[in-house]
């Protein structure tokens, strides 16, 4: 079983894989919004209570906890991006000198931000079309429901917010890995 200090030596690793400023304020904030999660559960133990043990539905528990739990998946890429610890095939990477990872790095980077650049385009029309009407008027779309909440015009805006940060952290990323000097690292020669 893990003790403390066990707990905050992984914490503080955690922390240290972090590379830009940018990347610190979205996991700092991260820890806030993961309480997101636990706001989803409380709705969700009072809407079962409601229902089952006094014949009273809520009309909003499901859409509501549908909109929380997508809001903090979206987050959830930033913040693994933020971290280092998206998902990436190592066998290559793992293999090579600190010098061709330095290019792997640049090369990954360049296909990241080509790929944010069309996802952060497609977002914007998807906005366009969710906030406003045909005819320019600000209009959120709903999800047509009784209670018709504007949630799905906010997830939206989301995936546009977190496309266009992971786009910058990549720039920050790509700045650190071409300014990376590889010579003085322990086998850094080709």
């Amino acid at each position: 079983m893990a003790d403390e200090r066990d707990i905050i030596n992984e914490t503080e690793q955690d922390d240290a894989e972090i590379r830009t400023g940018l990347d610190r304020a979205i996991t700092t904030s991260s820890k806030v919004l993961a309480w997101a999660i636990f706001a989803a559960f409380l709705i969700t133990v009072i809407e079962v209570i409601a229902r089952y043990a006094f014949d009273s539905p809520t009309f909003w528990a499901h859409e509501t906890t549908t909109f929380l739990i997508a809001a903090v998946f979206l987050i959830g890429g930033p913040v693994a991006l933020a971290r280092d610890k998206h998902i990436r095939v190592r066998m290559i990477y793992d293999a090579v000198a600190p010098r061709k990872r330095r290019v792997l790095d640049i090369v990954n980077s360049v296909i990241a931000l080509v790929f944010f650049a069309g996802l952060a385009y497609a977002s914007w029309v998807m906005v366009g079309k969710s906030w406003f009407t045909p005819a320019g008027a600000l209009h959120l779309e709903g999800t047509g429901t009784s209670w018709n909440p504007p949630t799905p015009a906010l997830l939206k805006l989301l995936v546009l917010i977190c496309v266009v940060t992971m786009f910058v952290q990549t720039v920050g990323h790509l700045i650190g890995a071409i300014r990376r000097d590889t010579s003085s690292t322990p086998g850094g020669g080709e």
